[in-house]
């Protein structure tokens, strides 16, 4: 009877040992999909509000041009608002908003030379592809952490009781449209 007591209690402490090794896993993927988000948010933020300062200096040279900065505007309050900084899936439809208008604006700024010479719309630019540079990054970073917490939700003996931990399988952050986003917005001129 003691050896019966002593293998229940080793198997208790082996169940134990891996629920309390595999929720600490799962915390961690956790946290670091949820920095990656804060990582991608941070740089949503940052292109927007380069932005404005973009279609000012636009503006000056191309005023008639109303229709075009609507559509800027519009879309990068979308990639600001509370639902796309809290949802990839409505992150990524924002973004591919945004960037087709961007293309907008930088068409229009090529019919303007002395626009285009500007050294202030220059360093936009410049400023704006860099950032551009760093929401991909941020996004594949993102999607890599969203790809392992998921695997290991999913994973058997995991999927078993991950959701009465708490866990639950997250979205990527996909671009609804990949031909909108294949290519950064244009700023060769």
């Amino acid at each position: 009877m003691d050896l019966a007591i002593w293998v229940v209690l080793g198997l208790l402490l082996v169940v134990g040992i891996f629920l309390w090794v595999t929720y600490n896993q799962l915390v961690t993927l956790k946290v670091r999909v949820d920095e990656a988000w804060s990582d991608i948010t941070v740089q949503l933020k940052r292109r927007a509000d380069l932005i404005p300062n973009l279609i000012e200096t636009v503006r000056g040279y191309a005023s008639h041009e109303k229709e075009v900065f609507e559509n800027v505007t519009r879309a990068r309050a979308a990639t600001v608002s509370p639902e796309a900084l809290e949802h990839p899936a409505q992150a990524a439809q924002a973004d591919g908003a945004l960037h087709g208008a961007l293309k907008s604006l930088f068409a229009v700024s090529e019919a303007y030379p002395a626009l285009v010479a500007s050294t202030n719309f220059l360093e936009l630019q410049r400023e704006l592809t860099d950032t551009e540079d760093k929401v991909m990054a941020s996004r594949r970073f993102f999607n890599g952490g969203v790809r392992e917490l998921n695997t290991k939700i999913l994973q058997f003996p995991n999927n078993v009781f991950a959701s009465r931990l708490g866990f639950a399988e997250r979205e990527f952050f996909e671009v609804e449209n990949p031909e909108a986003i294949a290519e950064p917005p244009s700023v060769k001129f």
